[in-house]
């Protein structure tokens, strides 16, 4: 006969059916964890996107802005953001064009102004935002779930209304 205590079948199944459900309680604590740290890692880069795409929306205000003479225009390409040619002395309103924080690339979707070139940017990212986001100079909020692409930041200038 074996030394020691003997373990009856029903004790080694209670132990066996313990160790299961620590390591399924284990697995579900890392999988909450990793969850929480992948909101976390999003609420970064959405906050990342909303500075830069204000960024875009100021350098292009003062691109429109700065025209020089009566008709104001948009830049045609985001390079002219960097450089601005129109004057003796390059002005820069850029320092490069920004990396979009949701596809990783420095290729954004681009808001036509009507009279041609570009008012504004956006992410070319489909995927699903998970805070509200507070765009534009006039403050319109985009809900929790849209398209990080319906983020349009876009300069507006103002209308002679407004001016007066």
């Amino acid at each position: 006969m074996p030394s020691g205590r003997p373990h009856s079948s029903r004790q080694r199944g209670f132990t066996y059916l313990a160790a299961l459900v620590i390591v399924a309680l284990l697995g579900s604590g890392l999988a909450a964890y990793g969850e929480l740290a992948s909101h976390a890692q999003q609420r970064e880069r959405e906050a990342e996107l909303k500075w830069i795409g204000g960024q875009f929306r100021e350098a292009i205000g003062l691109y429109y802005q700065r025209t020089p003479g009566s008709v104001k225009r948009y830049p045609q390409r985001l390079e002219d953001l960097l450089q601005d040619r129109r004057f003796l002395n390059a002005q820069r309103y850029l320092r490069r064009v920004y990396r979009d924080p949701m596809t990783g690339t420095t290729e954004w979707g681009l808001v036509q102004a009507p009279e041609g070139g570009i008012a504004g940017v956006y992410s070319l990212s489909e995927a699903r935002s998970i805070s509200q986001a507070v765009l534009g100079q006039r403050q319109y909020v985009v809900q929790a779930g849209a398209l990080y692409q319906d983020w349009k930041f876009t300069y507006e200038p103002p209308s002679a209304s407004a001016l007066r």
